[in-house]
């Protein structure tokens, strides 16, 4: 009979945050082993979550990072939700084959919409046509949403991602997660924390502050491992990736664009980036970035300006991918990675104020890459909860309103990560209790016989 799992994914949690300020967690560590996983590259949420759960590298499961330009519709898509992206035998799959009984709740993992676990919970806002967002999530079965946010509240969006993350959200995620047990009893439960994730990127992981956001992590953690210790369920506890302290961005598609191979098109005074029409552009995801060449005549010459590129550690062509698993068709021709402490912005515009008007705001699907400047408020707003509350009223009465709050100075962003050279003491890490590891070090692969051990364990 398989045996009730719990998997804590408490992203950004790495053996050097573990410790006086994590007491929950580290005595967790003590019951069992502590291990520290080797990430795919790119070392990104939707990347390294889709290689813990299938057990195998992008090159299988095709999710290259959090987003990718798709060819056919010539557009750059970030943080898509649909399971089917995913190729590939998840564990939940891979456990009903071995006892047909067990099931799966996945709690805010990514890519849980229309995938085949038996209870999903998923971040979903509710796009207005008058340009309002409202918080919401998605569930299944339906029901479970308005039980849900009927219990414990809507679901704070604005808490989760943007210039107001806190630990509300992941305490509402961690409060979900007990209520969807507390009802289905799943055999395998899958939980996302993600409150270290956007502090350590807003602060830096050398900040002092980050001390009493490690703690309230460990709070939270420290609350669901009782519970499901309380309920005879095994909890497995884990990160993604460690982030590493950095200094400034890399600006590649403002290099391809001065080199004549980056196209835009202009709407009302402002510069969209036009992937289609491009010869050459780069989608930047964290410290990776997939660069897409038209002509294959073209590839060894734009490899050898990216090279050039301050803050550019590594080219990878087809061949360089391979020996990351990263060599798949929705990856580009090159792939960069960054130097230690840098990281890709996605500008492409060479005036800030031809920047689309998408730039200042949070926006994650429109813009063609990904923004960790969402996470902070211009600091041209001496009130900035006043500015807020004005565009807010102005929704509120029916008018149309831009909610652009956010700067364009890619230099606030103090953490990133996506590379896979880390020290130990900075890589994420994989903590199981009553058994030892067999190894100081997993590669992320691994997690997904780990869980299935950890089911069907003797």
């Amino acid at each position: 009979m398989p045996h009730p799992t719990a998997v804590l994914c408490a992203v950004g949690l790495t053996p050097s945050l573990i410790g006086e300020h994590c007491p929950r967690i580290a005595a967790f560590a003590r019951t069992g082993a502590l291990q520290r996983l080797q990430p795919v590259l790119p070392a990104v949420t939707c990347s390294v979550q889709s290689s813990m759960l299938t057990g195998t590298t992008p090159r299988q499961h095709g999710i290259v990072g959090n987003g990718w330009y798709n060819r056919e519709l010539a557009e750059v898509q970030f943080w898509k939700q649909s399971n089917h992206l995913v190729r590939g035998e998840k564990v939940w799959e891979a456990a009903r084959r071995r006892d047909p009984s067990v099931t799966c709740a996945n709690v805010f993992w990514w890519y849980n919409m229309y995938s085949s676990v038996d209870v999903s919970v998923t971040p979903r806002p509710i796009y207005k046509a008058d340009g309002r967002k409202l918080p919401d999530v998605y569930t299944h079965p339906p029901r479970l949403r308005e039980s849900l946010q009927e219990r414990l509240g809507t679901f704070p969006l604005f808490q989760f991602w943007g210039p107001g993350s806190s630990i509300r959200s992941t305490q509402w995620i961690a409060d979900a997660a007990m209520a969807v047990h507390e009802e289905s009893h799943p055999t395998l439960m899958l939980v996302y924390l993600p409150h270290l994730d956007y502090a350590l990127q807003q602060k830096g992981p050398l900040h002092p502050d980050i001390a009493a956001e490690v703690r309230a992590l460990d709070a939270v953690a420290g609350k669901l491992l009782d519970f499901f210790a309380s309920r005879g369920v095994g909890v497995i506890l884990l990160s993604e990736y460690g982030i590493e302290e950095v200094d400034d961005a890399v600006y590649v598609n403002r290099a391809l664009r001065e080199a004549g191979w980056l196209r835009v098109r202009v709407e009302d005074g402002l510069e969209l980036l036009d992937p289609g029409a491009s010869d050459v552009f780069a989608v930047a995801d964290h410290q990776v970035a997939h660069v897409y060449v038209r002509r294959a005549a073209d590839v060894e010459k734009v490899a050898a300006l990216c090279r050039g590129v301050d803050g550019v550690d590594r080219v990878l062509d087809r061949a360089g991918q391979a020996a990351y698993g990263l060599d798949h068709e929705r990856s580009g021709e090159l792939v960069l990675v960054a130097a230690a402490r840098r990281w890709f912005s996605y500008y492409y515009w060479l005036d800030d104020a031809r920047a689309p008007d998408f730039a200042r705001t949070v926006d994650i699907h429109r813009k063609p890459g990904y923004d960790p400047v969402e996470l902070f408020l211009d600091p041209r707003f001496k009130l900035p909860k006043a500015s807020i509350g004005w565009r807010l009223l102005k929704r509120r009465l029916g008018m149309r309103t831009l909610m652009d709050v956010i700067p364009l100075n890619a230099q606030v962003v103090r953490g990133s990560h996506g590379r896979t050279q880390q020290s130990a003491g900075d890589q994420p890490v994989l903590i199981t209790a009553g058994g030892s590891g067999d190894s100081e070090v997993l590669p992320c692969t691994a997690v997904r016989d780990v869980i299935l051990d950890h089911l069907f364990r003797a």
